[in-house]
């Protein structure tokens, strides 16, 4: 159709008539004239639309999935990245806990031996033969060689490598580990050595004295050494587990369990100082308290017969003097 002034007059009077009978439509509502002309057209138009709708409203949906999608993978990204940091922040936090646990009992028994001691962190193991860990502190914290490392249960081993930042150390399990100890409540003193990575994380202790017995439960402390290099006294070192006979010899050699497990270890700390004086046992907890032996039953309470079995015959008081006249 050609854009003449005829067409134009024409649109303009069917807008103007639509317009007409859409307020009078509307403002008749229920009662409108032009109802009967409203429902004509739902009936005729109504299924149009339907079939329309149900055309568009799944290319609308997918449309909308398209163009939403990377949004949406942007979310899912986000939210699997808080989680990935929440569980980062709880494992921390855990594992500052653990730290926090460790370190305040290094303090503990620093404090109860009267050691100076520089707080360190293992930050690697040893894989070659050696049974060896590194530190992160060195040179410039004060650590130098064949200084005694202990950590809040007990005994480490010593410093045999020292560089700026870092430094290595024997743990006391190695075969070549060789640490003097002594019996606590005694002064009777022995070598302890490490096993090596075949028989475990067990010590073996040997007294200098063949004579003296030696029973499972016992616990060893260090001796210490001459200058208290490469150990100072006092540091506890395990408990005895069993007694071994060497053949062919009167020697003894106890089977010693450590304090400390060496399979875990985490915060350490390296003794700069050693104490002014022996502290002998007294940074060894507290010894178990011996089983409460089972009471005897008092004659008030005769133990209660088993069955099966008679009772015995209850006794009868004897009869008291009577005074003659």
């Amino acid at each position: 159709m050609k854009d003449t002034r005829r067409t134009r007059a024409v649109l303009g009077v069917l807008l103007l008539v639509s317009l007409a009978m859409i307020t009078v439509d509307y403002r008749g509502g229920d009662n409108s004239p032009l109802r009967v002309l409203r429902g004509f057209g739902e009936a005729i138009f109504g299924p149009i639309e339907q079939g329309a709708t149900a055309v568009v409203h799944p290319i609308a949906g997918a449309f909308h999935t398209f163009t939403g999608a990377p949004s949406a993978h942007r979310r899912i990204t986000r939210l699997e990245r808080e989680n990935q940091q929440l569980r980062r922040q709880l494992r921390s936090g855990q594992l500052d806990k653990r730290r926090a646990g460790q370190l305040d009992r290094l303090l503990g028994a620093s404090g109860l031996g009267g050691y100076r001691i520089v707080p360190a962190e293992v930050i690697s193991s040893g894989e070659g033969l050696e049974n060896t860990v590194s530190l992160d502190v060195g040179s410039r914290n004060g650590v130098q060689p064949n200084m005694t490392v202990l950590s809040g249960d007990g005994l480490v081993g010593r410093v045999t490598r020292v560089g700026p930042t870092t430094s290595t150390v024997m743990l006391a399990i190695d075969a070549a580990s060789s640490v003097g100890g002594r019996l606590e409540d005694s002064d009777e003193i022995g070598i302890v050595q490490g096993a090596g990575r075949r028989a475990g994380s067990s010590l073996k202790f040997q007294l200098l004295d063949s004579t003296v017995v030696m029973e499972p439960g016992q616990r060893i402390v260090s001796f210490g050494s001459q200058g208290d290099r490469p150990y100072v006294p006092g540091v506890p070192i395990g408990t005895i587990t069993r007694i071994e006979r060497t053949s062919g010899s009167l020697t003894r050699i106890a089977v010693v369990r450590p304090f400390v497990h060496f399979t875990s270890l985490d915060v350490v700390g390296v003794v700069v100082g050693a104490p002014k004086r022996d502290p002998r046992d007294s940074v060894l907890p507290p010894s178990p308290s011996p089983s409460s032996p089972t009471p005897t039953p008092t004659p008030s309470q005769p133990p209660p017969a088993q069955a099966g079995s008679s009772s015995p015959p209850k006794s009868r008081p004897a009869p008291s003097p009577t005074s003659r006249g």
